[in-house]
């Protein structure tokens, strides 16, 4: 996919999803749109011409090809600057019917435009300044969002706030970066411009300012991909029906034999607005089997990953010295602040009654279910949301985007041998040079800098149309 910010084409796509459907929206885009949309459209009001028609106005008429009628419709009117590309844009409303879908696209094809590139309407919009690259990226999550907190998340993005803090970022750099080139130009002399133990008071702060958004994308990257659950436990208590219990679907084999899990299992669903990521392991124990063990590897692995771990038991058989076990192997997740491990005793439905004594003995927060009967299941469900409320996106500067995340990585490493060579007396040039690969990452993040493989990487996973 090759970018011309200069094009002069007039572009047009289907922007609703395509097959039959109640209305459908064409979007044409381009100094030639309101020329080409007058072709074939025929306002029910005599007064109406497009050199009058006003911006963000909607228009009811018809739609003909020369004497034929094709539809009635609603024409949107936008002008440039002020539309969503910044170029002048029609948007037409016509009846869902495929049929009608195609006929417009057609004639708009017929007499000069062209279809318009995945993500080009939005490409376009980012060439004439209307948003910067990382908001750009955020229209897409929003439109691919899910859940309240991917949406709430992409919207923050959207209207700019992880933007502006990363254009302070790197404001306060160049700032500084300034002055360590204007050293050059009189290196002769021998003269600093730039005081060095200020430039070091920024450097800290600038660290501390990218170390905090670096570590935000556990947080952005779980609402995104969705909230990780490890359900974990020894063979045969029941994660795999628990798994089935909670996604209210057969998604893993259940079976009396040990071992039956023997890879990880993954699906999500939507609890309360929150998108929660289940993962079904192997049996906990020790196994001669390879390919059982090297599935219990992968269980440990997705352990460290989780944020939230349900630890299955088998109530109806469990021992006092059980809870020592689990204590004991589970310690380092369990006084993990950034864990949440909760306690599940499954098959309360082979039981008279519960033990009063269970939940003291753990000391652990302890939810009593039979996955088979689907009995406290929505108990899970309260507790799995009420975990997760600390992720409610407070800060609207918050990195969920791996491009974004990457970048502040590669910029937080060059300020670090920025302030190393600075302090072992390295020369202006060379430091300058460290700078602006500070200066080029951050920049890359929200398009001051940018290349063609960059915006291919991003445009094209747009939907056609936006």
């Amino acid at each position: 996919m090759r970018f011309n910010f200069q094009s002069s084409d007039t572009i047009c796509a289907l922007s609703t999803a395509p097959g039959m459907a109640a209305i459908a929206v064409i979007r044409i885009s381009g100094t030639g749109s309101f020329k080409l949309a007058e072709r074939f459209f025929r306002a029910k009001s005599k007064h109406f011409s497009f050199e009058k028609a006003q911006s963000h106005h909607v228009y009811f008429g018809l739609l003909f090809e020369g004497d034929e009628l094709v539809d009635e419709v609603l024409l949107s009117v936008f002008r440039g600057p002020h539309s969503y590309t910044g170029e002048d844009m029609v948007e037409i409303s016509c009846h869902g019917s495929t049929y009608i879908q195609q006929q417009i696209l057609r004639m708009l094809l017929e007499h000069g435009a062209r279809l318009a590139e995945p993500g080009e309407f939005t490409l376009r919009a980012f060439s004439h300044g209307r948003f910067d690259l990382a908001q750009a990226e955020a229209i897409a999550d929003l439109i691919a969002s899910n859940s309240r907190t991917t949406h709430d998340l992409a919207m923050k993005q959207m209207r700019g706030g992880f933007s502006d803090k990363i254009s302070q970022l790197r404001t306060q750099l160049v700032d500084f970066a300034s002055l360590i080139e204007l050293e050059l130009d009189f290196a002769e002399e021998d003269v600093e411009f730039a005081n060095r133990e200020d430039f070091f008071k920024l450097l800290k702060n600038l660290q501390l300012e990218m170390g905090i958004l670096i570590e935000s994308f556990k947080t952005g990257n779980a609402i995104k991909t969705g909230i990780p659950v490890a359900i974990i436990g020894k063979p045969n208590v029941g994660k795999s029906t628990l798994l089935n219990a909670i996604l209210n679907e057969e998604k893993a084999i259940v079976s009396e034999i040990p071992g039956t899990t023997r890879d990880v299992i993954e699906d999500t669903i939507i609890i309360d607005g929150y998108n929660f990521r289940f993962i079904d392991t192997a049996g906990l124990r020790e196994s001669d089997d390879l390919i059982e063990n090297m599935g219990i590897e992968r269980t440990y692995e997705k352990i460290n990953q989780a944020s939230i771990i349900l630890y299955i038991v088998d109530i109806a058989s469990f021992k006092g010295e059980m809870a020592e076990e689990i204590l004991e192997d589970f310690k380092s997740f369990i006084e993990n602040e950034n864990k949440h491990f909760i306690l599940i005793g499954n098959k309360i439905d082979m039981m008279e009654e519960i033990p009063g004594h269970f939940r003291e003995m753990v000391e652990l927060e302890t939810i009593f279910v039979s996955a088979k009967r689907k009995e406290n299941i929505h108990l899970i469900a309260d507790s799995l949301v009420k975990a997760v409320k600390n992720l409610t996106i407070q800060s609207d500067s918050i990195v969920s985007n791996t491009r974004h995340y990457n970048a502040l990585k590669e910029a937080s490493s060059a300020l670090m041998e920025v302030e190393k060579n600075f302090r072992v007396g390295l020369p202006s040039d060379l430091i300058a040079i460290d700078i602006r690969t500070a200066l080029h990452h951050l920049g890359s993040i929200t398009g001051e800098i940018y290349t063609e493989e960059i915006l291919g990487n991003i445009f094209s996973k747009f939907c056609i149309g936006k």
